[in-house]
């Protein structure tokens, strides 16, 4: 069957437009991925005179440790990932180029500004529309702690997710948002969980208790697995924290760090997140650096200079609370067959009848293993002790004074 001269000519046409029309693009499909909630944090960073900063930080599963946490209302982070190269561990966002606003399944990335200002007695994470000025409130800290990182915990309605691309997951965080469940919610804020007090690996450890009431005071905390890994050494700048923190729960002692980051030691830069701790440390001498001037934050603490740090951590407790430095004792000395001829043989002696601070290795026999390193269990142990000492309500038994001491020959 013959074309006509029409058809041919109408049949060439269109494939010449065929063969020289360009492909359409097709349209990029942003999404979003959830992410759970174990594995992701919003801070609030502490950023001297103008307040804090919004940090999101993602743990890889199976790496080392990106946070810890402790206490409630608020609840403290203890920023892991800036002792060490996060590389492969720790995903972290720190301005709008990393994190956004999506609201009810739409990128509303450019509508809204994230903030973190102050409410009441803590902080509140806010989205203001730049448009209309409206403001929803994302998430808040329960609290206030001063130049600590803090947790936001997000309020009903909201949630982490990340944002894809052509179903390629990318590193930009979404603080999610339903518009329904938000305006359900009202002004219903969310309860901060209390502090895990349970873990999987202390379940036989001789200091299960006084770990649990550690955790439950606040000033030490498990990780993120659950664990609380008592057998690890503490490090000095993890101690200076412990120490910190459980004065931090004495009422009548007022701490003051410093407000501005400083550089207390040549190897403790300012930005360190121990920095104002370790300042406020060796302004107060509760814990002295080295000879050569450093301070060494990741050195394992010996048992004997944990109860050197704790002896003069009592004391500075005892003058803040308007006491004397001198020690007061509620139990008799015990007599440690291995310190006879040790630096810190009267301080641990003195411990020893102060609410049983200094107490024998592994809480038998007569030995005190001075120079092995403290583990996290005993730490946790003697530093609640301590507390009790330094609280009056806890304070048992009959007490008889003891002669302050003074550590020679030994840093602390």
């Amino acid at each position: 069957m013959k074309l006509s001269k029409k058809l041919k000519l109408a049949a060439i046409l269109t494939t010449a437009i065929a063969l020289t029309t360009p492909l359409l693009p097709t349209v990029a499909q942003v999404t979003e991925e959830p992410v759970p909630d174990d594995q992701v944090v919003a801070v609030a960073v502490p950023a001297g005179a103008i307040g804090y900063n919004l940090a999101v930080v993602e743990q890889i599963p199976g790496q080392q440790n990106c946070w810890s946490e402790r206490g409630s209302e608020p609840t403290i982070i203890n920023p892991l990932w800036t002792t060490f190269d996060f590389t492969g561990s720790c995903r972290r966002s720190t301005d709008s180029n990393g994190y956004s606003v999506r609201l009810d399944g739409q990128d509303t990335s450019l509508d809204y500004l994230l903030t973190i200002v102050p409410q009441g007695d803590g902080f509140q994470l806010v989205a203001q529309n730049r448009n209309d000025r409206s403001k929803s409130v994302v998430g808040q800290t329960f609290g206030q702690a001063e130049g600590e990182y803090l947790k936001i915990y997000l309020n009903p309605g909201w949630k982490f997710t990340k944002k894809t691309f052509d179903g390629k997951v990318l590193g930009h965080y979404f603080f999610s948002g339903n518009s329904q469940a938000i305006a359900a919610a009202g002004d219903t804020v969310p309860t901060p969980p209390a502090p895990s007090a349970s873990f999987s690996d202390i379940s036989r450890d001789i200091y299960k208790d006084e770990i649990e009431q550690a955790v439950a005071l606040g000033f030490i905390a498990g990780y993120k697995d659950q664990t609380f890994r008592p057998t690890e050494s503490l490090t000095r700048e993890q101690l200076v924290s412990m120490a910190y923190g459980a004065l931090e729960t004495i009422d009548s002692v007022n701490l003051e760090t410093p407000s501005v980051p400083t550089q207390p030691y040549p190897d403790v830069e300012s930005s360190r997140w121990s920095a104002n701790k370790i300042q406020w440390a060796k302004e107060n001498e509760i814990v002295k650096g080295y000879p050569d001037g450093s301070f060494k934050p990741d050195t394992p603490v010996t048992r004997a200079e944990l109860i050197a740090v704790l002896q003069n951590l009592a004391k500075f407790a005892n003058n803040k609370q308007g006491q004397s430095a001198e020690l007061v004792t509620n139990k008799q000395p015990v007599n440690f067959s291995d310190i006879a001829n040790h630096w810190g043989a009267q301080t641990i002696q003195t411990m020893s009848a102060y609410c049983g601070v200094a107490s024998p290795y592994q809480e038998t026999g007569d030995s005190f293993n001075p120079d092995t390193p403290a583990q996290r269990d005993y730490a946790a142990a003697a530093t609640l002790r301590t507390h009790g000492c330094l609280t009056p309500t806890k304070s048992t038994g009959s007490t008889e004074s003891t002669e302050s001491t003074e550590n020679t020959g030994q840093n602390q």
